[in-house]
């Protein structure tokens, strides 16, 4: 092989590699941003957890904030509505799971749905788990809880479903207290 063959082909080589490295550097670039665009955007980042001051939520009353673009309904429940919800057999629910990740795969009983031992607090996701809707708290609806007046779905003192179309209980967030006024989502 003459020296001329010899370069010529080292010339050919470094052409394959530069086409192929500028090719791989397209084809990332290329695909970064579709990659980037499945990030949570820059607000639901930032809301991925909040802080709720509850001292000043009387017992019997509701505060409802906002979390991740939906509401969420803190209960400071009164010892009648402790009261109903534990009176509930769970096997007379037609949701018998707790839909709370803070204490998964457990029942729909009253004190796994509640964030305290005596089930005084209940945070739940305010969204009708039929079509969407936001029910109307304050002791609505058949069973003393919230009552969602588009189509007519009832909820209990613990947020279960027991009446009309919705097929689950309303979600519970992830939620923890930090201290005895302060309830963390997220």
């Amino acid at each position: 092989m003459s020296h001329a063959d010899e370069h010529a082909g080292t010339r050919r080589d470094f052409l394959y590699y530069a086409t192929a490295g500028a090719g791989a550097v397209a084809a990332g670039a290329a695909v970064w941003p579709l990659a980037n665009q499945m990030n949570p955007s820059a607000d639901v980042a930032a809301m991925s957890s909040i802080f709720v001051d509850v001292s000043s939520v009387e017992v019997g009353s509701q505060l409802t904030v906002k979390y991740l673009g939906k509401p969420v309904f803190i209960r400071r429940r009164t010892a009648k509505e402790i009261e109903e919800g534990r009176a509930v057999d769970v096997a007379t629910l037609l949701d018998q799971t707790s839909e709370n990740p803070n204490k998964p795969s457990t029942d729909a009983s009253d004190v796994n749905r509640t964030m305290d031992e005596a089930g005084e607090w209940l945070v739940m996701i305010g969204v009708c788990t039929h079509l969407g809707c936001v029910p109307i708290g304050n002791n609505s609806g058949d069973f003393d809880g919230w009552f969602c007046p588009c189509h007519g779905s009832h909820y209990d003192t613990a947020g279960r479903i027991r009446k009309g179309p919705a097929p689950q209980n309303l979600h519970i967030p992830v939620a923890t207290f930090t201290d005895e006024t302060t309830i963390k989502l997220g």
